[in-house]
């Protein structure tokens, strides 16, 4: 399967990214509690080393070189949100339960099921960095979270891309299976999701339903494109502002 696309793709960000200038973390940033909470816990999930992923990409050149460059911007999204926490004055946090279940759902067996675990957190995470990009009247959080929504906005399409390849010869019926299975692994990670980060989606203008009901409908657009079909566009949701009380 041709990478060329996507490895140049990768490669045009990566140089981009290394020509523009960081956020300005000195100016500081205010973070409501439990808004600062919650990227705590988003810092611990894209801040693995992706050694499994590289493992399980060897002996696919151009898929390989591509998935470096992937980790490689989510080991970059990890940084600038410890970046974005210091200059909050919140320290990051080792480790979180939520982040332990998911590494271990990816490794459980080969690459397409790891894809598979993958995609649904990079789904999760363009609703939650929308949220926390129009959500929050600081800058410097607006920035951080628009660079990293910009990113994820390309790995959703490079990840069906994959996966599109992977379901191609499944009959049928057995692809509704997994994928009614998927969606059932989906709806209770993002109910999960919704529960443990409630206060700071509340804050950022997100009600817990509409989190649900953007994150299934993005999905359902994924799901097309694997399955070759022209994704309706997704309605969009446009939050509140977050009254400014309570920042630290």
């Amino acid at each position: 399967m041709d990478y060329a696309h996507w490895l140049q793709d990768f490669e045009a960000e990566t140089e981009r990214r290394r020509q523009h200038e960081d956020p300005p973390w000195a100016r500081g940033a205010r973070l409501h509690p439990d808004v600062a909470r919650s990227v705590q816990r988003f810092q611990v999930g894209e801040a693995g080393d992706g050694a499994n992923l590289i493992a399980k990409a060897a002996g696919d050149g151009g898929y390989l070189a591509t998935v470096e460059l992937f980790v490689a911007e989510e080991q970059n999204h990890a940084r600038m949100l410890a970046e974005l926490l210091g200059a909050a004055g919140v320290p990051t946090i080792q480790t979180h339960w939520s982040d332990t279940v998911f590494v271990r759902l990816r490794r459980a067996l080969g690459l397409r099921l790891e894809l598979m675990v993958l995609l649904i957190a990079e789904v999760v995470a363009l609703r939650y960095y929308r949220a926390l990009r129009d959500g929050t009247g600081d800058p410097l959080v607006t920035q951080v979270a628009a660079r990293i929504l910009a990113d994820e906005e390309r790995h959703v399409p490079f990840h069906c891309h994959r996966l599109r390849a992977a379901f191609d010869r499944f009959p049928r019926g057995l692809r509704a299976a997994v994928f009614g299975a998927w969606r059932v692994l989906l709806l209770g990670v993002t109910i999960t999701v919704a529960a443990d980060h409630g206060r700071a989606l509340r804050e950022l203008g997100v009600g817990r339903l509409v989190f649900v009901a953007d994150v299934l409908t993005a999905f359902e657009a994924a799901l097309a494109t694997i399955r070759g079909e022209e994704p309706k566009p997704a309605p969009r949701h446009v939050p509140r502002r977050a009254r400014p009380r309570g920042l630290v």
